[in-house]
């Protein structure tokens, strides 16, 4: 809402003035109204206003000498119109000088007055927009410079920039947080993932406020299957909080959670809506989501910064090998062997040899075994890297001996993205276990090459079934074929994953039945799946560029 100050010696004008027009329905409320210039003046040096309508001549103190007072003192940059009931040129080439924006007569019109409001809430709209952009570039220029720092590759004004613009302080840390909730990203387009990733970030810098928001830094991995933030910690921000630092990070942590909306898509989670409006996406439900901080080491200054992207990077890559926690500190979950690094290549290779031969039992009872061996020497960082490694290299070589026709690339895609469709795939035992599982399914399927046919099927199932709610999970335990494997079978043939394409299919039929039917929109969108009518039109505007009713009125004309 813009505020404007009415100044005129006579209570009838400024009366009047309050009533010619309906200053609520034109973006406006009434900040204040002044006898005379110096009235004003008094008013101006406590509060802002956006625009400043001001007699000519008023005792005490006239208009032209309050719009040269609020010039040359730098008081206000509010829009200064000045009324008069006489047409002089000198007033009028005076009030120019000290940039007043219009020079009206009494009596005034309501069309002038209205036109003058508007013309001051365009150009309000548009000051603030370059504004909005010179911080954003700003933004990003700052968060390219930091990076350099991340990476240690960065020259001395890389840190002079980062220095100039960042509120530091001693005790710096790097923390990556990222979404963590398996179930939650299987359901998720890559749109709405992002989305996800976005809301993110948003309530990171809802959280430190205006101040300190450039500490956050969006999609620093810049990986294609992970959906990060980075934070960049410093003491000040728990001292000023009266917390300790373990104390703030909490604090922030659940905040952001708190803030977290899960996307109408999803099933069974629907339970009201609301429009993230960063992000375009229709959002479902504040609910608690699962996102996990990986602290860094604490350095002394920005300078240093990388050492502490490595080790939050590091403990990042094996995190889960121990009982999850939301928060993990480098300092505590990182032991320094003393005796050498161990590898654990009996439990291992037993291990690969029962997920070569499929048998779950031996899956799970090797999997304790490996982690009693891991936590009795030690779980330091160079023992999990090495055992981590090994247990790749292995899995890797399997899978080539099943298929000489699958080249190490593929299967290198297959563990990063097809069985969590993420990032890492080192979790705690319990996400191991279902790894090995997955992957001795895969093996199965490289054996039997049968993900041809079966796409046939997955393909007839859109076609015949598209209204309802399939998923990629349910028509692989139909046709008996690993999920993982299938899904990745699909974006390999069609260039992207299952539910993109069933989205876009119901698109093309929801676009056909606006051609071809007099049916209502929301009558369209429940016939081809969708129960959100929002959510229906927001898919439909993304892939069309148009809202359905717009589609039917412009192929009609």
């Amino acid at each position: 809402m813009l505020r404007a100050l009415l100044v005129d010696d006579e209570p009838y004008i400024v009366q009047g003035l309050s009533v010619l027009i309906d200053w609520n329905t034109e973006g406006y409320e009434i900040a204040g109204t002044a006898s005379n210039g110096q009235e004003a003046l008094d008013f101006l040096r406590s509060k802002e206003v956006d625009l400043i309508i001001a007699d000519i001549k008023m005792a005490v103190m006239t208009g032209i000498e309050l719009l040269e007072a609020i010039r040359k003192e730098k008081i206000s940059e509010a829009y200064f119109v000045i009324l008069s009931g006489h047409r002089d040129f000198q007033y009028a080439r005076t009030a120019l000088r000290y940039d007043c924006m219009d020079y009206l007569l009494k009596p005034i019109q309501k069309e002038e007055l209205i036109q003058i409001v508007r013309k001051v809430a365009q150009n309000c709209k548009n000051a603030e927009q370059k504004r909005e952009e010179s911080r954003q570039m700003e933004k990003d220029c700052l968060a390219r410079n930091v990076i350099s720092l991340l990476s240690g590759k960065y020259d001395q004004l890389n840190l002079d920039y980062v220095q100039k613009h960042m509120r530091l302080s001693p005790g710096i840390r790097y923390i990556d947080m990222e979404i963590d909730d398996l179930e939650l990203l299987e359901e998720l387009s890559e749109e709405e993932r992002r989305g996800l990733q976005r809301q993110m970030y948003q309530n990171c810098m809802d959280y430190l406020g205006e101040r300190d928001s450039s500490h956050c830094i969006f999609d620093v991995s810049n990986q294609e299957k992970s959906y990060d933030t980075g934070f960049l910690y410093c003491r000040y921000m728990s001292e000023e909080k009266e917390l300790t630092e373990k104390e703030y990070l909490q604090d922030f942590l659940n905040t952001v959670n708190n803030s977290m909306k899960i996307p109408n898509s999803i099933p069974n989670i629907n339970m009201g809506t609301s429009m993230n409006m960063s992000t375009g996406m229709n959002m479902g439900t504040s609910m608690n989501m699962s996102i996990v901080m990986s602290v860094g080491s604490e350095v002394e200054d920005i300078s240093k910064i990388s050492e502490s992207y490595y080790t939050a990077s590091m403990i990042k890559s094996y995190r889960f090998f121990r009982t999850s926690r939301n928060i993990m500190y480098y300092e505590d979950e990182v032991r320094k062997d003393s005796s050498g690094t161990v590898l654990c290549k009996q439990n291992l290779d037993n291990l690969v040899h029962s997920i070569e031969q499929n048998d779950r039992i031996k899956i799970n009872q090797n999997i304790e075994a490996l982690y009693q061996e891991m936590n009795h020497v030690g779980l330091y960082a160079d023992l999990v890297e090495l055992n981590i490694n090994y247990l790749m290299f292995q899995l890797i070589h399997l899978a080539t001996e099943q298929n000489d026709n699958v080249n190490q690339e593929e299967i290198m895609h297959f563990i990063s993205t097809g069985i969590f469709d993420r990032g890492t795939v080192w979790w705690g035992k319990k996400y191991l276990k279902r790894f090995a599982c997955e992957y001795a399914d895969y093996l199965v399927q490289l054996r039997k090459d049968m993900s041809r046919g079966v796409l046939a099927h997955v393909e007839r199932e859109v076609r015949d079934h598209y209204s309802e709610n399939l998923t990629l999970k349910e028509l692989s335990r139909k046709y008996y074929i690993n999920s993982a494997y299938l899904g990745q079978s699909f974006r390999k043939k069609y260039g992207q994953p299952f539910k993109d394409y069933l989205n876009s299919y119901r698109m093309e039929q929801a676009a056909i039945m606006l051609l071809r039917t007099d049916q209502k929109v929301y009558e369209i969108a429940e016939a081809v799946g969708y129960h959100d009518l929002d959510y229906f039109i927001n898919r439909f505007i993304t892939v069309k560029g148009c809202t359905p009713a717009r589609f039917r009125k412009q192929s009609r004309e």
